[in-house]
């Protein structure tokens, strides 16, 4: 499958981190902002969390929308047919080698900061959340050989 400017992109991936709360939306929006309908995208987490507020402020900043994003867990998740996990925890790492053992997709580890874990003000918490925002964007557009992420 190719992109918007003639890149190589898997059929599907999947973004996956701790609790589908914050970074693995983050990227999921992302990466269907930068590639639109060229791949199939989708996040999940180990665990079920809550979409955070702070995620979604910092993201609502670039112009992409995931106030509507339901966090699920893997354990929720049915569809398997991914050609891409990303992972951005550790622990996401983990649970996507046991689940992806026995099929075709590749598992790739991005260890990803955690800004939740970021303490002080909410301006200092939510410079955080911007961090993981453009990190995400600089890692997919660079993976994806995106010619620009300059679009966001």
């Amino acid at each position: 499958m190719r992109g918007p400017n003639g890149e190589e992109l898997p059929g599907a991936v999947l973004f996956a981190c701790t609790f589908n709360a914050v970074r693995s939306p983050m990227a999921a929006a992302i990466m269907s902002h930068l590639f639109g309908r060229a791949v199939y995208v989708d996040s999940v987490g180990v665990r079920r969390g809550e979409l955070d507020l702070l995620a979604v402020e910092a993201m609502d900043e670039i112009g992409i929308e995931i106030a509507k994003h339901k966090p699920k867990s893997f354990d929720e998740f049915e569809d398997t047919s991914f050609d891409l996990v990303i992972t951005l925890s550790p622990e996401a790492h983990h649970k996507a080698m046991e689940l992806t053992r026995t099929s075709a997709a590749a598992v790739e580890y991005w260890p990803t900061m955690d800004p939740t874990a970021v303490e002080g003000s909410r301006d200092q918490r939510l410079s955080a959340y911007r961090a993981v925002r453009d990190e995400l964007t600089r890692r997919i557009a660079a993976r994806f050989d995106r010619r620009s992420a300059s679009d966001i």
